[in-house]
């Protein structure tokens, strides 16, 4: 008999967690899961409703008018819930995680799955009401009944935090292998139209406009770097608040790199935006398991990144991991890269065949499958 389980989330606009939930949900053996994808939130124009609605996945919207809308938001999740009645509910980062516990008494026999996407969130990161739920979470994660965290590092952060360790178990993000791929069309295409010489170095941060990304310090090792190279240019691409966005426009005018740098919102064709770059680049001074660094590789496209999170188990390669808020130090490893990149040329198939190896969306679905019938198994035996 078929499993079902509903997925919780915030919304399905297009980010790095829900674009993993989306990916995990169409890779599940629909053989063994009746699955439903239920989100608190409408989403926006640019969102990842269509992907699930194409392969047949049901999506339940429950239209929350903000953060205050509660009772009314909760009655309609529970009236939802008992029409499915889920063997698993599997909530997906945060509050999500957080409402499973309370409808524990509901659906007592319905098992509760935290998933965890984060590591080494700054206390100074969250308001007095972002402090209040982190500090439920670790109060009330022993009542999960098991927590998936997508990255060592996250397990590692949240154990020292108060996690319960027998609960937790690592499965790495998965990376789509066939939609991230290399492709010389879409590499010409993209630079063409961003008015980008084909021989000229292109060095990308892509991620939303958020301070954890820390494009401040991507922006100060880029006014370095054209200090000495004027034969590259850099992209951002990602969105964000405008008021955020405005302020790193500022800076990188103060830094005298407007004209090399060009800023890209977030978009759904990302395999054509990796492609059409020579160099990746996380500045990030927080991660979990950055897809950025995975579905770069997978396209077969070099990446330098911060010593944070997963990030350099995901490279594998210790030659181009920095520091943190370390400018100096990120400009002179892509430097570095680029003179290898210039002298040896660049292996993009070794690049792609560790995410191949490693990070590919089969081994994300049977890893996750077998957490999950392991846990209705372990439940039945009880």
């Amino acid at each position: 008999m078929k499993k079902k389980i509903v997925f919780l989330i915030r919304d399905l606009n297009y980010g790095g967690a829900e674009r993993q939930l989306v990916t995990l949900v169409k890779a599940l053996d629909k053989q063994y899961f009746d699955i439903t994808v239920l989100c608190f939130y409408p989403s926006s124009l640019l969102s990842l409703d269509k992907d699930l609605k194409d392969n047949g996945i049901p999506i339940i919207c429950l239209d929350k008018k903000g953060r205050w809308h509660l009772f009314g938001f909760f009655w309609d999740l529970l009236q939802h819930l008992q029409g499915i009645h889920p063997d698993i509910l599997h909530g997906y980062i945060g509050i999500p995680n957080l409402i499973t516990i309370f409808l524990k008494p509901f659906f007592p026999s319905t098992r509760m799955i935290w998933g965890i996407r984060s590591s080494n969130v700054e206390s100074n990161f969250y308001d007095w009401l972002g402090s209040l739920l982190f500090q439920l979470e670790c109060l009330l994660s022993r009542f999960a009944d098991l927590i998936i965290v997508n990255s060592y590092a996250g397990r590692t952060y949240y154990l020292a935090h108060g996690f319960p360790a027998n609960k937790m178990t690592v499965i790495p993000n998965g990376i789509d292998i066939e939609l991230f791929k290399p492709d010389q069309k879409d590499r010409i295409k993209i630079r063409s139209s961003w008015g980008i010489y084909q021989d000229m170095i292109l060095i990308g941060l892509v991620g939303r406009l958020d301070i954890r990304k820390d494009h401040p310090t991507f922006l100060k090792a880029a006014a370095l770097l054209f200090e000495e190279r004027q034969d590259i240019r850099f992209v951002c691409v990602g969105s964000g608040s405008e008021k955020y966005a405005q302020e790193l426009y500022e800076r990188a005018n103060k830094l005298s790199i407007s004209d090399q740098v060009i800023w890209v919102k977030a978009c759904t064709d990302m395999p054509a935006i990796y492609n059409a770059l020579d160099i990746v680049v996380s500045s990030s001074y927080t991660e979990g398991f950055p897809n950025v660094i995975g579905e770069a590789m997978a396209c077969g496209v070099p990446c330098v990144v911060t010593d944070v999170g997963d990030s350099a188990w995901i490279v594998g390669d210790t030659d181009v991991v920095v520091p943190p808020k370390n400018p100096e130090a990120l400009k002179n490893t892509m430097k570095k890269l680029i003179e290898t990149i210039g002298i040896y040329g660049c292996d993009r198939t070794q690049i792609r065949q560790r995410i191949i190896d490693y990070f590919s969306v089969a081994q994300l679905a049977l890893k996750t499958e077998a957490a999950l019938l392991g846990l209705s198994h372990e439940f039945i035996s009880k």
